[in-house]
């Protein structure tokens, strides 16, 4: 089995790399792809000193040949950052001269990064679909995940998007109850980065109110909200509902503080010089700081279960086909799903009260937009789009937040004059 990493020069990639060499032994060659080839000449050779620890018998290769590296591929996996973590800098900047959040998956940093990260997935995408096997799965880690993989299903590619927000609390909530974390079916349900944790299952039976009896503080400081939205809801909310939840506090904690992308940036130089080290092989503690916690083990556990077909649940990014009743079919949603080798199919999902629905149709509003906008471009589109989120929302907010977003991204896009 051939798997294919675009943006494998990504300092998170040893993470990837760490899961397959532990978790499966069916990969005969794991390729990573980048256009970066000083990154690639420091996280390749790495990820094959991380095989051979292992005793992974399969072949790490890597190139900067796009076409090269999808050829016969089993699955592609889609990581890339368009514009690097100076375009996510941006991304994070420039809508707190407007007095929004600056955030590189929602607002206006996640239109932006979406606008200039869809057209090259597509791209990526349309090769696979000549060069890759017949059959092929993309599975899209790119964020904004959900807007992506909108993009790769309406472009009728056969893929599925990861995040890694539901493992992590599956993982954590099997440590409060003392279980394997496999033991935990979660009613995760949502759109990605905006989901919440309904339910916790083992045994058929909802551990999740005694979790939230015993440990409520802890989880509310996991996400740093205050423990009355977590009462209130009767859920637990993923961090990325604060920059609804709480606009206003975060936009003030944002103002003259280093951006995440900052700190990612100097993380980045320092790792790549720990990855140089010919003796280092295993991944080192740094990286856990750099976010994507459990990565490996959702992507590794997804694909195994796309070529195997077992089964097993993930929670996914996929169309919602009637799952939700107050989406269109269309729209993607991340929820749990069993999946197998034709794909991913939702769980049953428990009727969505107004205080969810209200909020996930929103933004699903919005992202019907932002998929145009990325796609065929225009001032328009980007000023509809903008005006349709609910952190935006207002007239001369998506105006001046408008002309932010295409003077910092001019480069990327063709047909801004």
């Amino acid at each position: 089995m051939k798997i294919a990493v675009v943006g494998g020069g990504s300092t998170y990639t040893p993470e990837l790399i760490d899961g397959f060499a532990r978790l499966n032994a069916e990969v005969t060659e794991l390729t990573l792809v980048d256009p970066a080839a000083d990154r690639l000449s420091v996280v390749g050779p790495f990820a094959e000193r991380i095989f051979r620890r292992y005793g992974h018998a399969g072949r790490i290769s890597w190139t900067t040949d796009l076409d090269e590296g999808l050829t016969g591929a089993d699955v592609v996996i889609i990581q890339l950052r368009v514009g690097g973590q100076n375009a996510r800098i941006s991304d994070e900047t420039f809508p707190l001269e407007c007095g929004c959040i600056g955030q590189e998956t929602t607002g206006a940093g996640g239109l932006a990064k979406a606008m200039r990260t869809i057209p090259v997935v597509l791209d990526v995408a349309d090769r696979a679909r000549r060069l890759a096997k017949p059959g092929a799965w993309i599975v899209n880690f790119t964020n904004p995940t959900g807007l992506v993989t909108r993009a790769l299903l309406d472009a009728g590619h056969r893929a599925v998007g990861l995040c890694n927000v539901a493992i992590g609390f599956q993982r954590r909530f099997a440590a409060m109850l003392g279980v394997e974390p496999e033991a935990v079916t979660l009613d995760h349900v949502g759109l990605n980065h905006l989901t919440w944790e309904r339910a916790a299952y083992v045994d058929g039976v909802d551990r999740l109110p005694e979790l939230m009896a015993a440990h409520l503080d802890e989880l509310a400081e996991t996400v740093v909200l205050p423990s009355r939205i977590l009462e209130s809801l009767g859920s637990v909310p993923s961090y990325y509902l604060r920059y609804f939840y709480s606009h206003d506090v975060v936009v003030e904690e944002e103002r003259g503080a280093p951006t995440r992308g900052q700190k990612v940036a100097e993380m980045e130089a320092t790792l790549l010089e720990m990855y140089a080290d010919p003796a280092l092989d295993t991944k080192p503690e740094l990286l856990a700081k750099r976010g994507g916690a459990f990565y490996s083990e959702a992507a590794v556990g997804l694909i195994g279960s796309l070529l195997s077909g077992d089964g097993a649940v993930h929670s996914v990014n996929v169309r919602n086909n009637g799952t939700l009743p107050f989406l269109s079919d269309e729209a993607v949603i991340e929820v749990s799903c069993r999946v197998d080798g034709s794909g991913a199919t939702p769980l049953p999902v428990t009727p969505v009260g107004p205080h969810l629905a209200g909020l996930i149709a929103h933004v699903s509003g919005y992202e019907e937009l932002a998929i145009l906008a990325a796609t065929l471009g225009g001032r328009e589109r980007v000023y509809q789009a903008l005006l349709a989120h609910p952190l935006v929302g207002q007239h001369d907010l998506a105006e001046g937040l408008t002309d932010l977003l295409l003077a910092e991204n001019a480069a990327h896009f063709k047909w801004v004059s």
